[in-house]
């Protein structure tokens, strides 16, 4: 791939760390999850207008 190949894209090209994986089973801000997780309880998900 060249430079003209990247500038005439529409999409973007994204590449992924995989050494990232190493997160993905872990809870990186507990009390802010267990915050959040207790809005939703206690007010829910907003209603949304469907589409259709």
């Amino acid at each position: 791939m060249n430079i003209k190949d990247l500038n005439t894209r529409t999409k973007p090209i994204v590449l992924i760390d995989k050494s990232l994986d190493f997160f993905n089973d872990k809870v990186l801000f507990p009390k802010k999850v267990e915050k959040a997780n207790e809005m939703l309880k206690k007010i829910g998900l907003p209603r949304t207008k469907s589409v259709l």
